[in-house]
């Protein structure tokens, strides 16, 4: 799977699983932007992100991170 800015739902899980216990909202943009585009399927050009699409990957990384404490 070819992950791409746009993929804001599978982006979150992988975050998830790649940083278990991390509260999304304790994170800098500058920090998400990194460990997403360390995403070994993460294909998309880094410099293509903006804060909108920063904001969106953090709230369904955050819907999943509340799921996973449940």
């Amino acid at each position: 799977m070819n992950l791409t800015w746009k993929d804001s739902e599978d982006i979150a899980i992988q975050l998830v699983e790649a940083h278990p216990g991390v509260d999304p909202l304790t994170i800098r943009f500058t920090d998400m932007h990194a460990w997403i585009v360390a995403l070994p399927d993460f294909k998309d050009d880094p410099k293509k992100s903006n804060e909108k699409i920063l904001e969106t990957i953090q709230m369904a990384w955050h819907e999943e991170y509340q799921d996973s404490q449940s």
